[in-house]
């Protein structure tokens, strides 16, 4: 059964997805933890709720990016995770933190990468009058907003839309595509062939 760490900064409504696809369809997984770099994530009340252990390991505490990623991985490492899972962690990670998990680290962004990379992704969808939007799951590399494409979901950018109302439609296809590429990992279907996510059968 493969262990899966989830990280988050806020609420974690994709965490939550998570959770309740894991449950809901039985995977070959459990949640092993949720770690906060937030003490008061709303995120973690949901988690502990589902008995599910949880972690703080809060940026404020640490004088800089690698001090805080060095404290983050041992808080990590301390569930012998399979997958490391990003769902709305607002922080950058560094390079020797995302080296640690390579090929073991998702995450989702709110854009059909490579377009968009970066904050504010729906205000430069509609500033570039671009017809579709979405969202990526990927494999998380040092560069950010790239990596190995793992999924997308395509969300049509309406007359009107506004950042909001964007937001919240490629929202609610993201807590169907995180954790349908999560699922893929855990039981797996995905590898990475020269720098492309291939997606194997479903098991039997």
């Amino acid at each position: 059964m493969r262990s899966i760490v989830i990280l988050i900064s806020g609420r974690g409504s994709n965490m939550q997805a998570i959770v309740r696809a894991a449950q809901a369809e039985q995977w070959p997984a459990r949640i092993a933890a949720v770690i906060s770099n937030r003490a008061d994530a709303e995120g973690l009340k949901f988690a502990a709720a589902q008995g599910i252990p949880t972690a703080v390991v809060a940026n404020k505490d640490y004088p800089d990016r690698e001090q805080f990623d060095a404290a983050l991985r041992v808080a990590i490492d301390s569930f012998a995770p399979d997958l490391v899972v990003l769902a709305g962690f607002m922080r950058i990670l560094t390079a020797p933190l995302v080296e640690h998990y390579a090929g073991r680290m998702l995450n989702v962004h709110p854009s059909l990468l490579p377009s968009f990379t970066g904050m504010a992704t729906h205000r430069q969808a509609l500033a570039a009058g671009v017809k579709l939007h979405g969202a990526t799951v990927h494999f998380v590399t040092p560069t950010l907003d790239h990596g190995p494409i793992v999924a997308q979901v395509a969300v049509p950018v309406l007359e009107g839309d506004t950042e909001q109302s964007l937001e919240q439609r490629v929202l609610v296809e993201e807590h169907q595509l995180y954790p349908r590429a999560v699922r893929w990992f855990v039981e797996d279907r995905l590898a990475i062939e020269d720098g492309r996510v291939r997606v194997g059968a479903q098991p039997a």
